[in-house]
């Protein structure tokens, strides 16, 4: 039976290091993988997962109005397994079509995200996964104090936390620092 998977993490943590190694261990296996991310983060160039380590490939991208099993039907024929990076974009009707995608068509889909944002509030898309997902799974990460990091704080320029605004901004580490709760709690005054 396929599952669907939601690897979820802070900032920094490697979420996209380990899609692309999953995804590499399936192709020298000879088995074909689609791999979809957010249009909204082009970091990396438009259509394109990348790691800070410095590997990367190509993908399709969602956004809000994307219909997924649609896009899967017409990309994920013979597909082992669906990579979604960026899957706190997600929008809630998105995840219930990716369950389909692995209850219906039996295909793996494995879902990469924050589940939280700077604000220490759940994106859409991480809080349907966390409600319905087969499989949870932390992928853990460090706060400057060596406890493992479960917030993320959004920066200004001048390296202030900001503690309102809308919920997306893209951005890297020039924006976003992963901290544990109490790091968390006294960077934003909470």
């Amino acid at each position: 039976m396929a599952k669907l998977y939601f690897h979820y993490s802070t900032m920094n943590a490697g979420k996209s290091t380990l899609l692309l190694q999953a995804s590499y261990n399936y192709r020298e296996q000879g088995m074909q993988t689609l791999l979809l991310t957010a249009a909204i983060d082009s970091r990396a160039g438009h259509g394109r997962i990348a790691s800070r380590i410095g590997i990367g490939d190509g993908a399709l991208t969602f956004d809000d109005t994307t219909d997924m099993m649609a896009l899967i039907r017409q990309h994920g024929a013979g597909c082992a397994c669906i990579f979604v990076d960026e899957a706190q974009f997600l929008s809630s009707a998105q995840v219930w079509q990716l369950t389909r995608v692995a209850d219906d068509f039996r295909i793996p889909v494995m879902c990469y995200g924050l589940r939280t944002d700077f604000r220490g509030e759940l994106f859409p898309g991480s809080a349907a996964l966390l409600a319905v997902a087969d499989d949870l799974r932390e992928v853990r990460t460090i706060c400057h104090c060596g406890k493992k990091a479960t917030m993320v704080i959004r920066r200004d320029e001048q390296g202030r936390a900001i503690t309102e605004g809308a919920q997306v901004q893209v951005g890297g580490n020039e924006t976003y620092v992963s901290l544990c709760r109490r790091h968390w709690r006294e960077a934003t005054g909470n």
